[in-house]
Parts: structure tokens; C-alpha cells; sequence
């Protein structure tokens, strides 16, 4: 039943969104996450404490974290699987998790700011997606953190959630869910969470092990269905390039897609002032990239997409009673 309910969240989640009025109403599951991981830095991350105490910490908050998250996701679960078309519900729910359609459309919107408003609109566009200091990209930059942005959160929004719904239903998706927003807010290496956060980007790092290698996978499948892309490039980027990845993870799906679409992502950019060294993924070079790039990336995330749509299908149909 977990491989239909991920197969049906996806599917859901594919065509309607999170609609906007239901987050006006009542928020997000990520945002309730993200209030606890808040709540638990705010008690338990002080900086009085050694680096020791505040690590400990940092595990137990995680280890709350996810028992909260995963148990109230099962009750639900239980509760809805127990009513009249109790898959169904459960999938409305589950289709909280992947995030297929707002990704797409945050990536798409830098593709029309460059063309509508040029390089500054461009740049406003593309800070809601990334973190790295806007003011220092140029055309070809922004261009390349967009797709950079779709690569990664395919695997993390996407595959993810999917991956750890089908093994353990809307719990396990909840729980994925729960520690990658963790990882996203505490899992930093800076002076006030390299110790308190350091479980939760190990943690992570280990949970979307599968999903990145998935991903660089349909990317790679993809890639047979979109005009001028090669798979055989793709792949022999991922087997060159993704160990190189600054994350144990992103490399793949970057890779994959850099190297099948014939352009570089990665490589040296500017957080905070202070520029960080990174290896190129691809064999573009430095190429300028444009908002077609963009929209071909997009092309070949929504194939994938419904590839990983088409999976579980076939998953739910192989384990059916």
C-alpha cells in the first residue's frame, strides 16, 4: 500500500500544487516542521555550553524531531486508511511531501524575469531559490544556480519524499521531510550550528543517499526524449564528476543533468561575501547559459517527473494484494 499511496501523492501533487488558499489557512507541513526545529535550537543550542554538550543536543532535538513527526503522520495515516476511500485521503495528505510543481515554477519564473526584465530581474528572481549573493552572478550565473536549484530539489523535493513514502508510507515520508527542513535550517557549518546541527546534516546526507542516485538515473532516462541531449554523457559526468561535489549527494543529479545537456553546473560561487571553491559538473566548460537553457532543463526535469510517476505506478501494481 505505501509504493500506491507515493504513486497517488505524486500524481495529486503533480497537477494541483499545494494550493495557495489551503497555506493561508492553515500553513504547511514544512513551516509546523520548521516552528519545532525552531523551538528546539531556541532551548537547547546555547552558547554557553561546549561543543560536546551542544553536539548531544543537537542529536536528541533531531531524534524528537522525527518521532513527533512520524508518529502524528501514522495516527493520521491510520485514522484515514480506516474511512470510506482511505487511500485517497491519505494521498491528499501524502501530496503535502513532493514538491514537483511549485519547484518548477520557482525555477521557470528566473527563465521569464531574465527575459522580461533582464539581468536584475533575473537575480531577484532567482535569490528566492538559492542562497548565494545575487549582486556577484551575471547572466550565465543566474542561469546556472536556476539549474543547479532544479537538480538538487528534484532529488531532495521530489525523489525524496516519494522514495521514503513508499518505504514507509506517510510516516516515513513526514519523517524524511522533518529532517531535510532540520538540515536546511541547522544544518550549517558556522560558529552556532556546526555542533548542534552536525546530526542533522549527517543524517541528511545518509537519507538521500537512494534519491540521488535515482534521480541521476531519470535524468539520465530523460534524457533520451529531449532533443540534442545524450545520456552517454550524462552518464560518464556522474562517474567523473559527481564524487567531486562539495555535498556527497547533489553531485549526481547535477552531473547527470549537466553532462546529458552539454553545459557546466557548480563550480566557484560567493556565499555571504566569502567565494567558495567548487568543481565544475560537465564538459560545457564555462559556456554562457540563457533562459532556454533553463526551459530545456525544465523540459527534461518534467519527463523525469512522470518517469518517477510511472515507477511507483508500476511498484504499486507489482505489490498489489
Amino acid at each position: 500500500m505505501a509504493f500506491s499511496l507515493a504513486f497517488l501523492a505524486l500524481l495529486i501533487e503533480r497537477f494541483t500544487g499545494y494550493p495557495d488558499w489551503l497555506f493561508t489557512r492553515i500553513g504547511h507541513p514544512v513551516t509546523w516542521m520548521g516552528a519545532l526545529v525552531s523551538r528546539l535550537d531556541r532551548n537547547w543550542n546555547r552558547e554557553s555550553d561546549n561543543f560536546s554538550a551542544r553536539k548531544r543536543r543537537g542529536v536528541l532535538a533531531l531524534a524528537v524531531l522525527l518521532l513527533v513527526t512520524a508518529v502524528l503522520a501514522y495516527c493520521l495515516e491510520t485514522a484515514l486508511l480506516a474511512r470510506p476511500f482511505g487511500l485517497l485521503l491519505a494521498a491528499l495528505a501524502a501530496a503535502s511531501l513532493p514538491a514537483q510543481k511549485s519547484l518548477e515554477a520557482h525555477v521557470e519564473a528566473v527563465a521569464d524575469a531574465l527575459e522580461r526584465d533582464g539581468i536584475e530581474g533575473g537575480r531577484r528572481a532567482v535569490s528566492r531559490i538559492v542562497g548565494r549573493d545575487p549582486d556577484q552572478l551575471d547572466e550565465a550565473a543566474v542561469c546556472r544556480a536556476a539549474i543547479e536549484s532544479l537538480a538538487e530539489n528534484f532529488s531532495d523535493g521530489i525523489v525524496a519524499p516519494a522514495v521514503w513514502t513508499g518505504i514507509g508510507g506517510l510516516a516515513g515520508g513526514a519523517a524524511y521531510k522533518a529532517a531535510n527542513t532540520a538540515d536546511s535550517m541547522i544544518g550549517h557549518r558556522n560558529a552556532r550550528f556546526e555542533a548542534f546541527g552536525w546530526a542533522a546534516a549527517r543524517f541528511d546526507d545518509w537519507i538521500n543517499l537512494p534519491a540521488s542516485r535515482l534521480s541521476g538515473l531519470l535524468f539520465l532516462a530523460a534524457a533520451f526524449f529531449v532533443a540534442g541531449a545524450s545520456p552517454a554523457n550524462g552518464w560518464k559526468a556522474i562517474r567523473r564528476d559527481a564524487r567531486h561535489h562539495r555535498s556527497p549527494n547533489a553531485g549526481w543529479p547535477e552531473a547527470a543533468l549537466a553532462g546529458a545537456l552539454g553545459f557546466a553546473l557548480a563550480g566557484p560561487r560567493s556565499y555571504g561575501g566569502q567565494m567558495i571553491e567548487a568543481t565544475f559538473m560537465g564538459e560545457g566548460g564555462r559556456r554562457d547559459l540563457g533562459p532556454a537553457d533553463i526551459r530545456r532543463a525544465l523540459k527534461l526535469a518534467r519527463i523525469a517527473s512522470w518517469m518517477l510517476i510511472a515507477l511507483f505506478g508500476l511498484l504499486a501494481l507489482l505489490t498489489a494484494p
